[in-house]
């Protein structure tokens, strides 16, 4: 669910997207380093070690100090701000929309289907999943920012906005596998946050959750979310992190990862993303959900 407006009409719009986007914000600077390891191993097509770790991380800086070895874990934050920020905001207020759109002309149907309570945690997840695959919108940033943290050889001391104008629509390179990815995936956050709050902690009106309840569902949404899509978020990752001018295609992907690194492969940074998943949806849920009433109070 979002974080509930407390102003009324454009005023309580306004703060729930500075809310959400400053929580955006504070979420990359602590979130970003974990993120890009795990895209770097998803990425590393050869068998992970101890003695190849370090490489695999850090790249150019596994030998040097500790700060540099840090600071390396920080590319393309610029990518990865706009694409953040922008997520959130669309994350916070799309799915509430969506959800709003099925209640007024799909209600029944859902309904009649699967029943008035199953039917409104199927109207959640199916409007989280509408959200996901509106998402594939924000791909250029996402495959921008993946670039800089895995192949920062293919920007060739370009800035954005020659990249934007000499690479067009290569920038949406695995836009079908980005919506396979985050159709299920959606699903699986805003169902599975739904199923907890509703079946296992009692929860009827999803508003009037506590923060406790809602950090338990969060994780509960998210680890259900990240499993499921894990597979297409691997295929998508190697489509993206190519060079601009290499076509990949996402078959030729799975065929080869099956073939040289095995099924289990479709799981690689699996773990580091499941480890963030509790804080940083505690995080960026708590952060958002103070920060929008004390922007209500000004804009």
């Amino acid at each position: 669910m979002s974080p509930a407006p407390t102003g009324k009409g454009n005023e309580s719009g306004t703060a729930r997207v500075l809310g959400s986007g400053t929580s955006g914000i504070a979420e990359l600077l602590i979130f970003h380093p974990v993120d890009t390891v795990a895209k770097r191993l998803m990425s590393n097509k050869a068998k992970v070690s101890f003695s190849t770790l370090s490489p695999i991380i850090f790249r150019e800086a596994s030998s040097a100090t500790l700060s540099r070895k840090l600071l390396s874990l920080f590319p393309g934050l610029g990518y990865a701000a706009g694409y953040k920020v922008a997520q959130r905001v669309y994350k916070f207020g799309g799915q509430p929309w969506f959800n709003d759109i099925i209640n007024k002309h799909y209600k029944t149907n859902f309904t009649n289907t699967f029943g008035e309570r199953k039917g409104k945690l199927m109207m959640q997840a199916t409007a989280g999943s509408l959200t996901g695959i509106g998402e594939v919108v924000l791909l250029p940033l996402d495959a921008l920012k993946i670039k800089r943290q895995v192949n920062p050889e293919a920007f060739r001391g370009r800035g954005v906005v020659r990249i934007f104008l000499e690479e067009g629509t290569t920038l949406y390179r695995g836009w079908g596998w980005t919506m396979a990815r985050n159709a299920p995936g959606s699903f699986s956050l805003f169902g599975a946050s739904a199923f907890t709050k509703d079946y296992i902690l009692g929860v009827s009106d999803y508003s009037k959750a506590t923060w406790t309840q809602n950090f338990i569902a969060s994780v509960a949404g998210a680890v259900a979310s990240i499993t499921v899509a894990a597979p297409l978020d691997v295929v998508k990752t190697r489509i993206q992190n190519a060079n601009f001018e290499h076509k990949v295609h996402g078959l030729k992907v799975v065929s080869e990862l099956i073939k040289n690194e095995g099924v289990t492969a479709f799981f690689k940074g699996l773990t580091p993303k499941i480890l963030v998943v509790g804080p940083k949806l505690v995080f960026s849920y708590t952060l958002a959900q103070s920060l929008i009433p004390f922007f209500a109070n000004y804009v």
